[in-house]
């Protein structure tokens, strides 16, 4: 079984080494604000109300569409059909800091520069960029999470399987994994784009589906060391089912390398879904993602803010990925200087 010393556990030795880390642990905290931009945005860039009175009633549109949006409630009756409370006459409300909504369309604002009532620009349709970018934050952090969990659940199983049991078993599923990873993952992608409708399901689905090997590799190699443990070979004594022994008594004591690629693959999986928003593939045209906002700067070169703010929140985000990713690296491996991460 894995020792420790002074007592603690081999996960707060971890947290501890990665604490040390200040940049991969400022960049943990800069994602957490990140997350929560992505939660709160329709309360910081939206075109419905924080508060308003309309005929003597008290609403809260910006809440109240959280309930919408996840089905625990609907609009009230009286405001069902008003697509735009910004243009209904109250006697009072508060708008969000950025009073536009990511799709609101504004013709007469197309691609103007960056100023005090649209800090980033508009795009062609004079939708303000800002919101946009914001909004985007969801699908970005959705989809990086989301692959790289479809990435785990297939990488680890097979991964298991083939360390676990190893002679031929391993020897077909290896011969899986040479197969997958020489197949191309952008034709895969446009193929699969080809037959299915454009939506960010089947994004999630492909992204995911092309970057299970590296997973599946790395977590055979674990288990192939862990298997031979004494605890290991204790559980087999007393009896205990190999589903028991592989997911109770392996798995958790090899799955913390597997988490390294895993924290990488959300910043290539943000990469990945950015590239195909840029080219049009797979994206439903009304989304807006961030590479759909890069995508805009295409049809007007002058228009620079298209491309520099997306590319930076783009940027920006994958790098603090990166950096937690070596933060967790550091942290796992014993080997590394001034480590207290050690095992007996």
């Amino acid at each position: 079984m894995t020792q420790t010393r002074g007592g603690a556990s081999y996960w707060q030795l971890v947290g501890r080494q990665f604490a040390r880390n200040r940049l991969a642990l400022w960049s943990l905290f800069a994602l957490g604000l990140l997350a929560t931009l992505a939660v709160s945005a329709d309360l910081i860039a939206g075109n419905k109300p924080l508060y308003m009175k309309y005929r003597d009633q008290t609403y809260f549109p910006a809440f109240r569409q959280y309930l919408v949006h996840t089905g625990l409630g609907d609009w009230p009756k009286e405001l069902r059909r008003r697509k735009n409370l910004k243009r209904l006459k109250t006697e009072a409300r508060v708008m969000p800091p950025i009073p536009y909504g990511p799709s609101e369309i504004v013709l007469g604002e197309k691609y103007a520069p960056p100023s005090a009532n649209h800090l980033l620009g508009t795009d062609r349709l004079g939708r303000d960029v800002l919101s946009g970018i914001i909004h985007g934050s969801r699908y970005a952090l959705v989809i990086g999470l989301v692959s790289v969990g479809i990435s785990l659940l297939i990488g680890v199983m097979l991964g298991a399987l083939a360390g676990y049991f190893g002679g031929w078993d391993d020897l077909r599923l290896g011969r899986l994994f040479e197969l997958w990873s020489a197949i191309p993952a952008i034709f895969l992608i446009i193929t699969a784009a080809a037959f299915f409708p454009p939506s960010l399901f089947f994004i999630m689905i492909i992204i995911g589906l092309t970057g299970w090997v590296t997973i599946a590799r790395l977590t055979r190699s674990q288990f192939l060391h862990v298997r031979n443990y004494e605890y290991v070979e204790a559980a087999r004594a007393l009896g205990c089912a190999t589903p028991r022994v592989i997911w109770r008594h392996i798995l958790p004591n090899a799955i913390a390398p597997v988490l390294v690629p895993a924290t990488f693959g959300v910043g290539l999986a943000i990469l990945a879904e950015s590239g195909l928003s840029f080219l049009g593939i797979g994206v439903p045209a009304e989304t807006i993602t961030w590479g759909a906002i890069l995508a805009g700067a295409r049809s007007n070169a002058s228009a620079w803010w298209l491309a520099v703010a997306p590319g930076l929140a783009i940027f920006i985000t994958v790098t603090l990925y990166n950096l937690v990713g070596d933060g967790l690296r550091d942290a796992l491996d014993p080997k590394m200087p001034g480590s207290d991460a050690n095992l007996t």
